[in-house]
């Protein structure tokens, strides 16, 4: 199977690779206000050796999500989600955010972090779901218009509490997405 194709209809979530990089790139440009360098992303998967990224193909097998984040030290950044547009507000971005936290947790991670625009309500209502909770603000973060970015950071991933909501949480995901693969480790 093709490492950019869905088995039998359902979902996938895989390490990104540098020939996935022109179809991220195509997400990125159509989600974002300020987009990347084109050439940001095979940077961040051949140069940066804190980073991790996933993409997410749909039913069909086609990509419309990734995310990525950079192990720092103990703690899992998120940089970046994004879901095509069109395919927004069915779960594909909780997928998504389910498979940094399980790839987070498998590089030994023992928070995670993200700044998130103020007036992303979706995706703020997304990360308090796993167990994201506010810190602080960054003035004046986002250059297109100069928003703030509120960050957030989650309890202790290894904690007990948190793998109760982390295994609750995986079991709505697949209620929602039957049948969806969380192939969050480096090899295939």
């Amino acid at each position: 199977m093709d490492l950019n194709e869905s088995a039998a209809g359902a979902p996938r979530v895989w390490p990104m690779r540098t020939g996935d990089v022109p179809t991220v790139m195509a997400i990125e440009e159509a989600a974002f206000p300020e987009e990347w360098p084109a050439t940001a992303f095979e940077r961040e998967l051949t140069k940066n050796s804190m980073a991790r990224y996933l993409v997410l193909a749909d039913e069909s097998g086609r990509v419309i999500g990734f995310g990525g984040l950079w192990l720092m030290v103990d703690a899992a950044h998120v940089v970046s989600v994004g879901v095509a547009p069109a395919a927004r507000r069915r779960g594909y971005g909780r997928a998504i955010v389910h498979g940094l936290i399980e790839m987070a947790i498998d590089h030994g991670m023992t928070e995670a972090t993200l700044e998130v625009r103020e007036s992303n309500e979706a995706a703020r209502a997304l990360y308090r779901a796993y167990g994201f909770y506010e810190v602080g603000r960054r003035k004046r973060y986002y250059p297109d218009n100069r928003e703030d970015a509120v960050i957030m950071t989650t309890e202790e991933l290894a904690g007990e509490a948190y793998q109760r909501r982390l295994g609750r949480l995986r079991g709505e995901l697949e209620e929602r997405l039957p049948g969806i693969e969380l192939n969050v480790g480096s090899g295939e």
